[in-house]
């Protein structure tokens, strides 16, 4: 949980570096959080059956963590070397899917790189949330 809200507190940060662990703990909560909020709209029968059955709740939802998940995106390729401008490679049918999820699984880049220092490296890890 506490990955989930490091990401929140760097809202719209696309600089620096996020680790694996980081990335992956908060698609899993966003997942989760997701499935919940589908849940409800389904419960409280606020789909619109036009829109693939979504509801508002998944809707207002989707949209809070659009900037964050593209920020911890950015800062997971950034932690292994490339520019954030390769989540573009994504648009490419199939293969770019499969070329985003390798990307997303590799290991770190030993050491700093143009984007700063190896998040693993620091001791604190957790403790530096949302500070510069």
């Amino acid at each position: 949980m506490n990955w989930y809200l490091k990401v929140l507190k760097q809202y719209a940060d696309f600089k620096g570096r996020a680790r694996r662990k980081e990335f992956w703990m908060f698609l899993l909560f966003s997942f989760l959080v997701s499935a919940v909020a589908s849940i409800l709209d389904n419960v409280l029968g606020l789909t619109f059956k036009d829109y693939g059955g979504n509801g508002p709740i998944l809707g207002l939802y989707s949209l809070f963590v659009l900037i964050p998940g593209l920020a911890v995106t950015v800062r997971r390729l950034h932690d292994i070397g490339k520019s954030g401008w390769w989540l573009f490679i994504g648009l490419i049918p199939l293969i770019g899917a499969i070329w985003l999820l390798i990307l997303y699984c590799k290991d770190s880049e030993a050491g700093s790189n143009k984007w700063g220092p190896n998040p693993k490296s620091s001791a604190d890890g957790i403790n530096q949330i949302g500070v510069e």
